[in-house]
């Protein structure tokens, strides 16, 4: 058995809803009663509460559970576009609320196709699993990911640089990795600019505590960035369109598929078709039904 882990603030309810049931629809009904659901949140209201556990029943898994906590005093926010400070609550999981021998987080802007457990069964002992960033794939170089470190630390240049929208974990690393993401933040304070993943990249760089996922389960729907210009093509060594065999759909940067602005790309229709399946199946629940998410994606 494993859990999935999310964190979850108001303005996101509705999409991290919509993330849960494309990870239903990726599981048969016996693999879901082997999954547990936990959601680390900030601003949530009881009566979201309610929801995302009728919701987690209803379809299926095994358990569920919520915890409001706040995140680290170190924690800090460089970007802050359109992400909020609860994007850093993913490493205040602990192995006592997760209840399971393996975390997997994921971020709520995703679409699930297929089952994420299988990078679980290569897991080596004391290592996370995550897939190298598409758009800041190395430490230095062309892309934005740790600013300085390169220029600071030579011979860290070009390793490897990873992006945190999905991670697999054992918890018996979960105390290590926030311990890790912590003391990163202080002394590497200058180096912070994707926020929490940088914070992570910044204590894989030291601890190498990392086993690499393949790209099939976080792959960037990189259509939306295509409509807006060609630098895609520059950043991405892969065709724009959408790939079949992706089994995660992660919607990286500020506009997201529930916007009704965002490019109607083939991704994106994609997920606005599940989420009208999502709002259909949440309105079937009555009183726990739309209005109880009222604070959500908009």
């Amino acid at each position: 058995m494993y859990a999935i882990g999310l964190c979850i603030d108001e303005r996101y309810m509705l999409p991290a809803l919509a993330t849960v049931s494309s990870l239903a629809n990726g599981l048969g009904p016996r693999e879901r009663k082997g999954v547990a659901l936990r959601v680390l949140a900030l601003d949530l209201t009881p009566a979201h509460a309610v929801t995302l556990a009728q919701f987690a029943r209803r379809l299926g898994f095994g358990s569920f559970d919520i915890r409001w906590c706040f995140p680290s005093a170190a924690s800090r926010l460089v970007d802050d576009e359109y992400i909020s400070i609860t994007t850093y609550l993913r490493f205040q999981f602990t192995p006592a609320f997760v209840g399971c021998p393996y975390l997997i987080y994921m971020d709520s802007d995703v679409l699930v196709r297929g089952d994420l457990s299988s990078p679980l069964h290569n897991l080596p002992h004391g290592q996370l699993g995550a897939v190298q960033d598409e758009f800041n794939p190395q430490v230095g170089g062309t892309g934005r990911a740790l600013p300085g470190v390169a220029e600071r630390w030579p011979q860290l240049g070009e390793r490897a640089y990873f992006n945190a929208g999905v991670l697999w974990m054992p918890v018996a690393m979960l105390a290590s990795i926030r311990t890790g993401v912590e003391q990163a933040l202080v002394s590497g304070r200058r180096h912070i600019l994707h926020n929490d993943q940088d914070a992570l990249n910044l204590w894989l760089l030291s601890s190498r505590a990392v086993q690499p996922v393949d790209a099939v389960f976080n792959r960037f729907e990189l259509g939306r960035f295509w409509e807006r210009g060609n630098w895609v093509r520059r950043v991405v060594d892969r065709p724009v369109r959408s790939d079949p065999d992706a089994v995660l759909v992660h919607f990286v940067g500020p506009e997201k598929p529930w916007q009704a602005d965002c490019p109607a790309t083939e991704d994106v229709r994609e997920y606005r078709a599940h989420l009208r399946a999502t709002v259909r199946h949440i309105n079937r629940m009555g009183e726990l039904g739309i209005e109880a998410v009222a604070g959500g994606a908009r």
